[in-house]
């Protein structure tokens, strides 16, 4: 985990959108535990309540669970429900901005297909 932070959110928000990338990108499984609230802090100079603000929200929304004495692990179906709330959450805030860009540009639905595509992440293989 990188320690660049934006003005835009406060780093708790920041801290916990970085924990679900890493799970929708396959780098934390379920069950996998947590980077260490201690180990995030001195890593990403930032204070210990900060780190656990981000997880306890993480903790609220049923992505990870805190195992008393051993840390944060991974719930089983994080990132199926992950992937449900980013798409719901792509389709309402994000899309109508990027197709109401494309019809600003003029954009045809060929043009837009015949772009190379970014590198596609692999899912890891279970």
């Amino acid at each position: 985990m990188d320690n660049e932070w934006n003005d835009s959110q406060p780093i708790y928000r920041q801290l916990r959108d970085r924990i679900v990338a890493m799970i929708l990108d396959e780098a934390l499984n379920e069950g996998d535990p947590l980077p260490s609230v201690r180990t995030v802090s001195a890593e990403s100079r930032v204070n210990p309540l900060t780190v656990m603000k981000g997880y306890q929200q993480l903790v609220d929304e049923g992505l990870v669970e805190s195992r008393r004495g051993l840390g944060m692990f991974v719930n089983e179906g994080a990132r199926d429900l992950l992937l449900k709330g980013e798409r719901q959450r792509f389709l309402k805030e994000e899309w109508p901005r990027v197709r109401e860009r494309i019809q600003r540009l003029g954009l045809s639905t060929e043009e837009l297909l015949a772009m190379p595509a970014a590198k596609r992440r692999v899912p890891k293989e279970r």
